[in-house]
């Protein structure tokens, strides 16, 4: 039936509205969420996920619970080498041109949110970012100190 079954009215929960962020897809037959984001984490104020919900735990050999992931690596290192050890020259200035003419659209808060994590990834790479959208370079790399929280409270407005 495709990944949206759950919204043919038959199938569809009758009391617990669904929030999520899948959208399109085959049997789309709902709002197809209304024009929001279809992320998270955002600044929207849409759909968080509800972090104390679980499983409860059983007895599988002892307790068997959820945990969050947890992995070395961060979110950057694969990003940063792709920039700097995969493009060419001509590719970086392709990708920063798309990326400075696309997120120049975006709000201030967004900008600097999405230009501190390019940054993160690559210094370089948020620099010629930061320049090409006019941001404070100083601002780029205090924000990329600060934990995706605290840079989220920074950049609220």
């Amino acid at each position: 039936m495709g990944t949206n079954y759950h919204l043919i009215p038959v199938n569809a929960p009758q009391k617990a509205p669904e929030t999520r962020y899948q959208r399109d897809e085959f049997m789309q037959v709902d709002h197809n969420g209304d024009g929001g984001s279809n992320y998270w984490p955002n600044g929207f104020g849409v759909p968080a996920p509800n972090l104390t919900a679980g499983e409860p735990p059983f007895d599988v050999s002892g307790q068997a619970v959820r945990h969050p992931f947890a992995h070395p690596n961060d979110d950057f290192v694969q990003a940063g080498n792709l920039y700097r050890n995969v493009m060419t020259d001509p590719d970086r200035k392709n990708l920063i041109g798309n990326i400075v003419d696309h997120l120049g659209k975006a709000q201030k808060r967004i900008q600097l949110r999405q230009t501190t994590i390019l940054y993160k990834a690559d210094p370089d790479y948020g620099n010629r970012i930061a320049e090409g959208l006019g941001l404070d370079r100083v601002e780029i790399e205090m924000l990329a100190k600060m934990s995706p929280e605290e840079r989220a409270k920074a950049t609220a407005k």
